[in-house]
């Protein structure tokens, strides 16, 4: 029997899934001037005014996904996250493996990312009493999983003992960190987040100063 913490909360994130697109020059400066519910944004790139629906690249800059006031947007293969009315954030090519995953404290005192499990986008929550990274089935079907085929378990939830499924992701990726075949488990019902547990954490070395946890690859 595996155990998992008991967070469970009851809204699942829906995303459009992205395009491939012809590569274009990157943009010098993106900033996120306005938001279209969650579906699209005002971005100005370069000082050009465009709006941009999640999922779509334009100049070279593809809007992953919308929350809360925040646009998280990829350029030539580096994620970053704009925050409406900020200013202009400039993406520099990485000249190294990223090895570093830094979250700031969100409400409640949790920490959450936008992410993606093998290529697909969901929203993370980092459970450290978590065994394993904890997928809903809900959220399991929209991502694509085929967890039916995992091994069948039994979870200890604050719901009592549940049916569950022990699979393998081909990867999970936090901001620029990506790590492959991680193991997870799919539980039934619905979860506002996928819980990011230790199948995952254990692969970093763990530190929070003030409001924000750094997360350090070890190897």
């Amino acid at each position: 029997m595996r155990r998992l913490a008991p967070l469970f909360l009851l809204l699942g994130l829906g995303l459009a899934a992205a395009q491939p697109l012809p590569p274009a020059p990157t943009p010098a400066q993106v900033q996120l001037n306005g938001m279209l519910g969650a579906r699209a944004a005002l971005l100005v790139i370069d000082g050009e005014a465009r709006t941009v629906e999640v999922g779509a690249t334009v100049k070279g800059v593809k809007l992953v996904a919308l929350e809360d006031g925040r646009a998280t947007v990829e350029i030539g293969g580096r994620r970053q996250t704009l925050t409406l009315g900020a200013s202009p954030g400039r993406i520099v090519a990485p000249t190294t493996v990223p090895r570093q995953i830094i979250l700031p404290m969100g409400p409640g005192g949790h920490y959450t990312s936008i992410g993606m499990i093998n290529g697909q986008v969901t929203t993370f929550l980092v459970d450290t009493g978590a065994t394993s990274v904890a997928i809903s089935q809900i959220e399991a079907e929209k991502l694509g999983l085929r967890y039916l085929y995992g091994k069948r378990v039994v979870t200890q939830t604050a719901n009592g003992i549940v049916p569950a499924y022990l699979i393998e992701l081909a990867s999970v990726r936090v901001g620029n960190v990506q790590i492959n075949n991680v193991e997870a488990i799919v539980i039934p019902g619905q979860m506002n987040y996928v819980l990011l547990g230790n199948s995952f954490l254990n692969r970093f070395q763990m530190r929070r100063e003030h409001d924000v946890m750094t997360l350090e690859l070890r190897y």
